[in-house]
């Protein structure tokens, strides 16, 4: 096994795998590979090969052909890869295939955002919506989790919600209803913020856009706010609001908001319902591009 550990100094080797299907070109597989690469940086991995495959539609056993897989299997043997990163979301019984075949530590888009999600929440309230989203996505596919994962640890077993993975399945759903729970009274909390700013006629302005786009440094360059700034995905998990006063002489309350990413899990955008409504309720949208 000790090809697979990781030390401080050694980044985890990963291949990156997409399919392109009849409703995905290759133009846009190749931007959606391009963005998991980023995301496979940020969680503290490297990119070392991309593999991609033309199918109607995914194999309900691997995902991808039987081919193509023996293809990724030489390859990572060869080369001492420790991890293969699927660019879709996949089954409990495809991990466990992949798993099997690949003999080293296979991730999924969602899994990987999540692991970063994990590492970058440092308010309750996102600790617990990070949490919240990470059981949600393994509860079902605890069962296809093989001991390779477990074993290896690092990208892709960190975080609250991957911590209680040896818990009943019972405890894990109380868990969930509890976090529910939690999450609704903050949505309570922001509600009656959102009511006395509006009573108060402060205007509203949510920034909005792609994660890494600028929105922290706008915030700070508007507001003076002092928000942490990373050349990083996700560095903002928590809305950050700051009051200034425009050239009107009207006071306006700025929040900064999550960012974006393509293909972003459902499980997380209903775990983060609470900072999302932050942007449903602002007067103003500000969409923030990176040029």
């Amino acid at each position: 096994m000790s090809g697979y550990l990781t030390t401080d100094t050694e980044k985890e080797k990963a291949v990156l795998i997409g399919i392109i299907t009849p409703d995905q070109d290759e133009a846009k597989v190749k931007d959606y590979l391009d963005e998991l690469s980023f995301l496979v940086e940020t969680a503290g991995a490297e990119e070392v090969k991309r593999f991609t495959q033309k199918v109607d539609h995914p194999n309900p056993r691997t995902f991808i052909g039987s081919g193509k897989l023996a293809e990724i299997c030489d390859y990572i043997k060869e080369n001492k890869i420790e991890m293969a990163v699927f660019d879709d979301e996949l089954q409990a019984n495809q991990l466990r295939n992949i798993e099997k075949e690949l003999k080293c530590k296979v991730l999924d888009r969602t899994n990987l955002i999540l692991d970063i999600f994990a590492q970058r929440a440092k308010t309750l309230e996102a600790k617990h919506q990070v949490e919240l989203a990470q059981l949600q996505y393994l509860l079902p596919r605890l069962a296809g989790r093989g001991s390779l994962m477990r074993q290896q640890g690092g990208i892709g077993v960190r975080g609250p919600g991957e911590q209680k993975l040896e818990v009943d399945r019972r405890v894990i759903r109380n868990r969930i209803a509890r976090l529910q729970a939690e999450l609704s009274e903050i949505r309570k909390q922001r509600w009656v913020q959102r009511k006395q700013r509006r009573e108060s006629g402060t205007g509203t302005v949510a920034l909005v856009g792609y994660t890494n786009a600028g929105k922290s440094s706008l915030l700070n360059a508007l507001t003076g706010a002092g928000v942490f700034v990373e050349d990083k995905l996700f560095a903002t998990l928590s809305p950050t609001s700051r009051r200034c006063k425009l050239p009107s002489g009207m006071d306006a309350v700025f929040t900064d908001t999550v960012g974006f990413v393509r293909k972003l899990p459902h499980s997380l955008v209903a775990a983060f319902r609470a900072t999302l409504e932050e942007v449903n309720e602002a007067q103003v949208l500000l969409l923030v591009a990176d040029a």
